[in-house]
């Protein structure tokens, strides 16, 4: 049974000049706990997963004999309220923030999903990832009749179809998940339900995070191990690649579809979880300030005044460089921490104010000084650009940036929503080698001088092996594979492997 609202409402994006930072595409998060408020449990646990996706949110509650979904455009707090809330009950629910990855941003593709099986089992599930095989996937589920293949249906549409599609006939959801779950290819945490049992999953590579906490009275998975936190859970472990757990009355089974072959997003740890997350062990945080500490033993800026972060993401990065430097770590930017994301749609005058709306600078820290200016990543180029246009303005002496991951130079196919690779402004700039490209990012943002912490550096402060981490947005390795039929894809390839044709740099 589904309460589903559609909304008029759609989001739109205040970044200067129309670009969008590198996002994240989905948090999940599930909670087992007969005789707790599991709605409101999930609506916590979704907020601290809001960064993870802010386009939609959605919460589904089972109570044994349906399932009830709710969801909308929006943040988590506009999509939900005491009444809705209140209209949740049951033992067990499901919870998802989204942005869009396969399937566009719209209602119909706010999570979870909802099937109904063929012996009338209801169906629901999060997902958060992109899967690589999906147009495999998506022709199985057109040919069974499951799935309109004109309405570009997303991939979680696709799954959930299928997974519904297989329970009945003797088939309970646990024998539909061991015969599907092995043949999904790409990038996958999955929270599904069939009303009495939760079940999560996670790739055979673990590209992204996914944990299991522990409750007085119940179970908890997440995304992020801050959601575990903030609904009161202690940390248990970290579900495996490839494992399926399965949570109920008995307690916490785990079973292997997939054998290990570690391959976590390294952007996890740089950008897109909260600082208080924990990682396989590692906090983000604590790899946020190395990062920070080598960049300074990498790319000193002597003689510098003041190391100023661009917040939030860039804090934890600009305080490991004033700790090493010695250099004075400053608050010079202040965050309006309300403005990003809007149902109000812009004017070009207000466009054009670009990163205004969101940062302003302290004059009075500025005016006279030579800064050293630290942010998490450079994509197109045009927020740096108007930040350091802005800083300039303010009486800045000289502007140094140092950026806390290597140059981006190639999209992700796993769950991060990138430019193409022709609008990245590292492959948009003349260089015959890297130092020629990094020189020509520097003049195109206007900086003093420029540096960014080097892939081997950014693993060191992980604290990963290498070879057990996905470094594709920097490196090119996609060791997924690429998904067929995506323009990205074969542009990527076509760069790759360019038969003569010049390459981007």
């Amino acid at each position: 049974m589904t309460d589903e609202r559609p909304s008029g409402n759609r989001r739109v994006d205040l970044d200067d000049h129309g670009e969008n930072p590198p996002r994240e595409e989905c948090g999940v998060f599930g909670v087992w706990a007969p005789g707790e408020d599991v709605a409101k449990l999930t609506y916590y646990g979704l907020y601290a997963l809001q960064h993870r996706g802010q386009e939609a949110a959605g919460i589904a509650v089972g109570d044994g004999d349906q399932i009830v979904v709710f969801k909308d455009l929006g943040l988590v707090s506009q999509v939900f309220d005491e009444q809705s809330l209140e209209a949740l009950k049951g033992d067990l629910a499901i919870g998802h923030t989204r942005y869009s990855t396969a399937g566009g941003a719209c209602w119909e593709n706010a999570q979870p999903m909802f099937r109904m099986a063929p012996d009338d089992t209801d169906v629901a599930l999060g997902h958060n990832g992109n899967i690589v095989n999906y147009l495999q996937l998506l022709d199985e589920a057109a040919g069974k009749k499951l799935v309109n293949p004109d309405t570009a249906p997303s991939d979680s549409d696709v799954m959930t179809a299928l997974l519904a599609h297989r329970i009945g006939s003797g088939r309970s959801m646990l024998d539909s998940a061991r015969e599907l779950l092995p043949r999904i290819e790409g990038a996958f945490c999955l929270v599904f339900t069939d009303g009495n049992t939760l079940y999560a999953a996670r790739d055979r590579n673990g590209v992204r995070p996914l944990s299991l906490g522990r409750l007085d009275n119940g179970w908890v998975v997440a995304s992020e191990t801050a959601a575990l936190d903030i609904v009161g859970a202690s940390f248990v472990r970290d579900i495996e690649p490839g494992e399926l757990v399965t949570i109920d009355a008995s307690g916490v089974r785990s079973e292997r579809f997939a054998p290990v072959n570690h391959k976590g997003c390294v952007f996890e740890y740089v950008y897109l979880a909260r600082p208080d997350s924990t990682i396989r062990g590692r906090n983000v945080n604590a790899t946020r300030v190395e990062i920070g500490r080598l960049l300074a033993a990498d790319h000193p800026a002597d003689g510098a005044d003041i190391v100023m972060p661009v917040p939030e993401s860039g804090t934890p990065a600009a305080v490991g460089y004033a700790e090493a430097s010695g250099i004075p770590f400053a608050q010079g930017l202040m965050k309006n921490a309300y403005v990003g994301r809007t149902f109000i749609q812009p004017s070009q005058t207000i466009r054009q104010l670009g990163i205004r709306l969101k940062l302003n600078p302290l004059r009075e820290v500025i005016a006279g000084r030579s800064l050293v200016v630290v942010d998490d990543s450079i994509v197109r180029g045009n927020t740096q650009r108007a930040l350091l246009r802005m800083l300039r303005e303010a009486g800045a002496r000289e502007v140094h940036v140092r950026i806390a991951s290597p140059p981006v130079k190639w999209p992700c196919f796993y769950g991060i929503d990138f430019a193409s690779p022709g609008e990245l402004l590292a492959n948009c700039v003349e260089g015959d080698n890297e130092e020629q490209m990094i020189d020509a990012v520097r003049t195109a943002i206007g900086a003093d001088s420029l540096g960014y912490v080097s892939v081997e550096r950014m693993v060191e402060a992980s604290r990963q092996d290498y070879t057990q981490l996905c470094c594709a947005c920097f490196d090119g390795d996609y060791p997924l594979g690429m998904p067929e039929g995506n323009p990205n894809a074969d542009l990527v390839r076509r760069l790759q492997n360019p038969a003569g044709e010049p390459a981007l740099n």
